[in-house]
Parts: C-alpha cells; sequence; structure tokens
C-alpha cells in the first residue's frame, strides 16, 4: 500500500515518459493500479524474474498475473523456458521478449590469472532457500568426501534456512567440511569464484512448483572462469549446455550430484575445457552492455 501510495504521487506531480516494472506481483499491479488511479496515459514495461511466475499458482492469483500481463505494453522474462510458461498462459508470444539480467563481465566477474584456483574447495553462492537446492549438495557430500578427504564446501548466502542446513550438515557428519560464510558483498564474490575448484548450483523444483527463472549466479562463476554443475532445469538450459561448457545433473538427485562433482574432481582437463567455453559464451551473451541495449530498444519503441 505505501509502495501504491508513492506511485500515484509520483505520477500525479512529474511527467514520466515510462515505467518498468520488475516482478508481476506486487510491482507490476502496482504499477497498473498507479495508472488507473492517477489517470495517466504511460507505457508499461514489466519483467517477471520466475519466483512471480511460478509461485502463486491459484486460480484467482493467476488471472491477476494475466491482467498484469495484458496491462503492460511489453513484457520481458529471463529464460525462454520462462517465455513458454507465460506464452501457455495465453499471452501473445510476440508481446514477451527474453530479456536475462546481466552481469557485469568485463570489470568485475572476470578471471585473474594472479589467483591461484584450489584443488579442494566446492563453493555454493545463492540465498539459502528451498528452491536453491542447497539440501540435495549436502547430502551429497559424504559420498564426495569418501573419494576425496580433504574436500570443503563453502556457502556464500544466508536466508531462512541457514539453521535447518547447519543443523543438516551436523546430522551428516560434514559439519566440520562446510563453511557458512553468510550473506557475501558481490564485490567479495568474484575472489570466491576464482580460488574455488568447482561452484555448484543444485537449482530444485519445490513442492508448490516454484524453480529458478534464470540463475545469475552460473554467469558470474563462467564469467570468473570457474568450472559450473547445475541441476537440470529448462531455465538453466539458456546458460548451460551439458559437457561443453558445464555439468548438469539430475536436479534434486544427490547421487548424481555426487557422481559429477566426483567426475569432474578426477578430470582437471575437463574442468579447464568447461571453463574456458563457459567464460567465452557468457560474455557473448550476457554482459551488461549487451542486456542494456535489449532493454534501450524497447524503451526507444515504446516512447516513440
Amino acid at each position: 500500500l505505501g509502495q501504491l501510495w508513492a506511485v500515484v504521487r509520483l505520477l500525479r506531480n512529474q511527467r514520466f515518459d515510462l515505467i518498468h516494472a520488475h516482478w508481476l506481483i506486487p510491482q507490476g499491479l502496482i504499477s497498473v493500479l498507479g495508472l488507473i488511479l492517477s489517470r495517466r496515459r504511460i507505457p508499461l514495461v514489466c519483467t517477471s524474474h520466475g519466483g512471480d511466475l511460478f509461485a502463486l499458482q491459484g486460480k484467482g492469483i493467476q488471472r491477476l498475473k494475466r491482467w498484469v500481463m495484458d496491462r503492460s505494453e511489453a513484457l520481458t522474462v529471463v529464460s525462454k523456458a520462462m517465455k513458454k510458461t507465460v506464452v501457455d498462459m495465453g499471452v501473445a508470444p510476440d508481446k514477451v521478449e527474453v530479456i536475462p539480467m546481466g552481469v557485469d563481465l568485463k570489470g568485475l566477474f572476470t578471471p585473474d590469472p594472479g589467483v591461484q584456483r584450489k584443488t579442494d574447495e566446492l563453493l555454493f553462492v545463492g540465498r539459502l532457500v528451498e528452491v536453491k537446492g542447497l539440501q540435495v549438495l549436502l547430502e551429497a557430500m559424504p559420498k564426495v568426501l569418501a573419494k576425496h578427504p580433504v574436500i570443503r564446501l563453502v556457502v556464500a548466502g544466508a536466508g531462512p534456512l541457514e539453521s535447518a542446513l547447519r543443523a543438516a550438515a551436523k546430522k551428516l557428519n560434514i559439519a566440520g567440511h562446510v563453511d557458512f560464510h553468510g550473506m557475501v558483498m558481490q564485490s567479495k564474490l568474484p575472489t570466491l569464484y576464482r580460488q574455488a575448484t568447482i561452484a555448484v548450483f543444485p537449482f530444485v523444483v519445490t513442492k508448490s512448483g516454484v524453480q529458478e527463472g534464470f540463475g545469475l549466479v552460473v554467469v558470474e562463476a563462467m564469467g570468473c572462469g570457474c568450472p559450473i554443475i547445475a541441476g537440470d532445469l529448462p531455465a538453466i538450459h539458456d546458460t548451460v549446455v551439458h559437457k561443453e561448457n558445464g555439468l548438469l545433473f539430475e536436479s534434486g538427485n544427490s547421487q548424481a550430484l555426487a557422481d559429477a562433482i566426483i567426475r569432474m574432481l578426477a578430470e582437471p582437463d575437463l574442468c579447464a575445457k568447461l571453463a574456458g567455453e563457459g567464460r567465452r559464451r557468457v560474455v557473448q551473451k550476457f554482459d551488461w552492455e549487451i542486456v542494456a541495449e535489449k532493454y534501450g530498444k524497447i524503451y526507444q519503441r515504446l516512447m516513440d
């Protein structure tokens, strides 16, 4: 309500050429209501990032999301899998454009030959929520440790499941091999990516249907030349091609994840090959300059 009131006041008191709302609900809904209440006719661009699209599946909420989409002059989603979902909801395909969020792949998330990559460190980066799948990685750790007893897992992130995940690590007798770093500033992440042996992103689909919309952390890791393993979900296919620039495993399967980690640890040449190809591909598709240009074209078209 506070955000809606702020939007209405802004629209009544100032002149804007365009609104760009991120997330269908609540920001997209707030933007539509703000335009109605302020009696302004301004083009609306709405971006769905995944959680807003895949969660909240009740019929009433689905109609509300569709209403926001219909009221938006342009709709962007961050992966091809999301575009299919939106089109299946009845939105015209030519109204939906796939534009992922970008990453600074030239200044921040870059390789650094001066940083020595470790041979015994796994890295997880993400919020500690179910959809990120850290529980699956913890369950895979005992199997990995049986082959590589000195392996360590660095967890960069915080969230509501932190206490439960710490308890799970203790129950699995791996707490001594797992370092919970808490929330890490973005400026500090490149160092973690550059020194990790492998970055692991075990994304899962939750019981309520929530799943990753894109997986920006995968692009960050690839940008730093870090080999990656990820849960095989439709949205991840925009970034990862199995055995070409990373390894995918059956989402939610801790044994399959352990097998993938053990394979990578045993094949440093494979790691180097995947990491090199990963960096090459993400720079071509996901650098902020490329993403900004795509959004700039939408803005210009709507304002014209």
